[in-house]
């Protein structure tokens, strides 16, 4: 069954319970989007937002944190969500923290800027919960799908059927009903996105179609 989580980046704040309520009817957690102006040109949000939401509900939280040096902030991350990706491009030492994430209780992954190549993962491939393949270049909603991103999803999927094939493969940026079918079909298990589900008058019917567009492709 493919998991849709919506990021929260693309919501309204002024009215974020209300957002969050709408698509928690249907999504299966909430995506943060964690920003800090260096690592990627955009500046997102930080703990008092996130405590915010984990107060607000015990929805599964996935931290993506797009930023540098992110060891720095791996204890008070894991405070309140449930999952904790880190950049490959952003950490010196991975499987150190890789290690450190899953000690503190979190789910593990480790995103992919477009241009980094899925056989840099080789080896820290059986440490990991998950692995974001992300199809726009990071920063901003609303960017356009990178069509290279099928054949990326699908190497990683024949390196973890050898290696970890629990692995959850999840894909952010653009993602939609006309692509999302021929992701899960190339091994993508989890999809994140923004403005198609919170920018919709009804969340929820979006990302029940969603769902569906992601199972109609055999």
């Amino acid at each position: 069954m493919p998991k849709i989580y919506p990021s929260i980046l693309a919501a309204n704040f002024i009215t974020l319970g209300t957002e969050i309520d709408k698509v928690l009817k249907n999504a299966d957690g909430i995506h943060l989007d964690i920003m800090d102006g260096v690592f990627v040109p955009n500046i997102s949000f930080g703990f008092p937002i996130i405590e915010s939401i984990r107060k607000y509900t015990d929805a599964y939280l996935d931290a993506h944190l797009m930023i540098v040096e992110p060891d720095r902030y791996l204890e008070k991350f894991a405070m309140y969500v449930n999952s904790i990706t880190v950049h490959y491009e952003t950490v010196i030492h991975l499987h150190r923290t890789v290690t450190w994430i899953k000690k503190l209780g979190c789910d593990a992954g480790v995103s992919l800027n477009p241009h980094t190549p899925i056989f840099m993962l080789e080896e820290i491939l059986p440490f990991l919960d998950k692995v974001l393949i992300m199809s726009v270049n990071p920063g901003f909603t609303g960017q356009q799908f990178i069509e290279s991103t099928f054949e990326k999803v699908k190497k990683l999927r024949q390196l973890a059927n050898k290696i970890n094939p629990k692995l959850d493969i999840m894909v952010d940026g653009g993602v939609n009903k006309d692509n999302i079918g021929k992701l899960a079909l190339a091994g993508a298990t989890t999809f994140i996105i923004g403005a198609s589900i919170f920018h919709k008058e009804d969340p929820y019917v979006e990302i029940k179609e969603l769902k569906e567009a992601a199972k109609s492709i055999d």
